[in-house]
């Protein structure tokens, strides 16, 4: 039943590899004891997970940190303009968030920072989840039709891209939610720097290439 279990789970989001990452770890934890023992360590292991995500997101928040601060040492008095694509904040993990944590310690740090926030079709998690986080924490933002990016770019309205990643295979390939591709390539053609915030559970180093991740 518990393996049943699992495996239901996993492929309930086949393209995210942290969540199978995340079970694997607990089947682990749990195979091998007795069933009366299982809810307990459960939640023991859940709770490790959940500080090792946190310490991560952290992590990735203090290391961008330094790429805002250098753009906003570059424009005094003026805000810092970073480009996003769906959501990756402390709704889809725990605490800081992933592509969103450099920006909320940015925000936190006194830094001018405003967000464009891509309303990310085809479910809005931009709009609906990205925007309300931002929203809450104070840091200013404006959603944007997801086919306005490049537009922003061109008219150097953009500093900076930073997303976050659903699986990097081994060879770096990124994927994220549908439409990223498009804005890395507009980043590029403009010359607009773009970072994807990677915790290391979504490495998914038995994977050659992107080309074999499942949508």
């Amino acid at each position: 039943a518990l393996e049943e279990a699992c495996k239901r789970l996993a492929a309930t989001r086949p393209t995210a590899i942290n969540l199978r990452w995340a079970i694997e770890r607990m089947l682990a934890a749990l195979r091998n004891l007795p069933a009366a023992d299982r809810a307990a360590a459960a939640y023991a292991e859940a709770a490790a997970i959940a500080d090792d995500d946190a310490a991560t997101c952290e992590a990735i928040g203090r290391n961008g940190l330094p790429l805002l601060q250098e753009i906003a040492a570059r424009k005094p008095n003026q805000p810092v303009n970073v480009l996003t694509h769906c959501n990756a904040g402390w709704l889809a993990t725990v605490d800081w968030g992933t592509a969103l944590a450099p920006i909320y310690m940015a925000h936190d740090a006194g830094l001018p920072i405003h967000v464009w926030v891509d309303e990310t079709r085809p479910r809005n998690q931009g709009a609906a989840l990205t925007a309300f986080e931002l929203g809450a924490h104070g840091v200013p933002h404006t959603v944007i039709a997801d086919n306005a990016g490049g537009h922003l770019m061109q008219r150097g309205l953009v500093d900076l891209c930073i997303v976050g990643t659903d699986r990097v295979a081994a060879n770096g390939d990124v994927a994220n939610k549908i439409g990223t591709y498009l804005k890395a390539l507009a980043a590029r053609d403009n010359g607009v720097p773009f970072y994807v915030a990677c915790p290391h559970s979504t490495i998914d180093w038995s994977m050659a290439d992107g080309m074999d991740i499942p949508i």
